[in-house]
């Protein structure tokens, strides 16, 4: 008995000393055994404060979800500070969420330059920038920037995505651009080119706008001027919306491609105005809450009594609410896969660990699959046109 129990306390001993006995909870800055802490810098003022809707819904879901017990017993704090989609404010407000509100990750930080602004700072200092609302091929490098990971389909395939329709359905177009003259509109219309390839001298002419400019009016006037019969508007939903009135006004209607981050009903396509927007074309990845065609589906149906229970009053046809319902869910899924072992080190891990994983609001037949050497999220697209109600595939 006494040999017995010199092994018990043996044992009890080597697991208190961090042994592999028994299995240890290891825990990163922000996370305790109540809470895990989760940062983000947001436009909720400037030019880009529609997408501010992503983090309202975000936070509505973690309100969910931590109503529910959270995950593994752990509540969700997201702190989000407003960025004004001004890069210096970004990188300010993700150096006090990492060294003065401790959190664990840093999460959906919305834009291109944004985004790269902060990656340095973030991979330096071995932080998880995950799932970030910008399509930069950039965000899905693994071997330059281990601890930076996108969600959305990234740009380059985007653009090359409509190039491959113009080329096939206006081979002898006159093609014009409307991008925004940053890291995202330059890296668009890289795409484009690539797509065109030998035909990229079909492009007549190329309209740059910043994003603090109060209008584009001139540009999309130019692009009139130059015979533009094909149009791609690589921006965010202030100016595609003013550009899209800017057409109607003119009475144009040139066969017209639209950034798949700026396609929404609410943000968008409203405030330019619906019958104004009809023929507007992108890639399509989620089911549109709008469209008929979901009107039964069991996922969009979950999701609208989600809205109206915990974002009442909220506008169901911004799709933005369902895709900070989709962003949310992908963390939530990748911290679950963590457990216990809530270090930086294996929630970076298990973002790119997804399995198979189905985000119930993508496209049917969507799957999201990373690895370590991998971290492409959504690959999934389908071209759409808009009626002036809702979406229509375009074969």
């Amino acid at each position: 008995m006494k040999h017995i129990f010199r092994l018990l306390a043996g044992a009890v001993v080597f697991a208190a000393s961090g042994g592999t006995a028994l299995a240890q909870k290891q825990y990163a800055p922000g996370v305790s055994d109540t809470e895990i802490k989760v940062g983000q810098t947001a436009p909720l003022s400037g030019p880009a404060s529609a997408y501010g809707q992503l983090s309202r819904a975000e936070a509505a879901y973690f309100k969910t979800l931590n109503d529910k017990g959270g995950i593994n017993g752990r509540k969700i704090t997201l702190i989000t500070l407003d960025d004004g989609y001004s890069p210096a404010k970004a990188v300010e407000g993700v150096r006090q969420l990492v060294e003065g509100d401790n959190v664990a990750l840093i999460f959906n930080v919305l834009g291109t330059p944004i985004n790269t602004a902060v990656r340095p700072y973030l991979n330096r200092r071995q932080v998880p920038q995950l799932f970030i609302a910008a399509g930069s091929i950039s965000f899905a490098d693994p071997a330059k920037f281990h601890w930076t990971i996108g969600w959305q389909p990234n740009l380059l395939d985007e653009a090359r995505f409509y190039a491959q329709h113009a080329l096939k359905t206006k081979p002898d177009g006159k093609i014009g651009v409307l991008y925004q003259d940053d890291d995202f509109g330059k890296e668009m219309v890289a795409g484009l080119k690539t797509g065109l390839g030998d035909k990229a001298k079909m492009i007549v002419s190329e309209q740059s706008f910043m994003a603090t400019d109060p209008t584009i009016e001139s540009q999309v006037i130019s692009l009139r001027g130059a015979g533009v019969d094909t149009l791609f508007l690589f921006t965010y939903a202030k100016q595609a919306a003013q550009a899209i009135r800017k057409l109607d006004d003119l009475q144009w209607k040139p066969q017209t491609y639209l950034h798949l981050g700026a396609a929404s009903v609410g943000a968008t396509f409203k405030p330019a105005g619906l019958e104004a927007s009809a023929g507007i074309m992108t890639a399509g990845f989620m089911k549109d809450p709008n469209d008929p065609k979901w009107a039964d589906d069991p996922d969009i149906k979950v999701w609208t009594e989600w809205m109206k229970a915990n974002m009442p009053g909220a506008d169901l046809s911004d799709t933005l609410n369902l895709a900070g319902y989709a962003y949310a869910i992908t963390l939530e899924q990748v911290l679950r896969q963590a457990g216990d072992n809530l270090t930086r080190e294996n929630i970076m891990k298990q973002a790119a660990s997804l399995k198979d994983f189905r985000l119930p609001v993508l496209l049917p037949g969507s799957l999201i699959n990373t690895s370590a050497t991998d971290y492409k999220v959504i690959e999934t697209v389908r071209l759409q046109r808009f009626n002036g109600k809702s979406w229509d595939f375009v074969d």
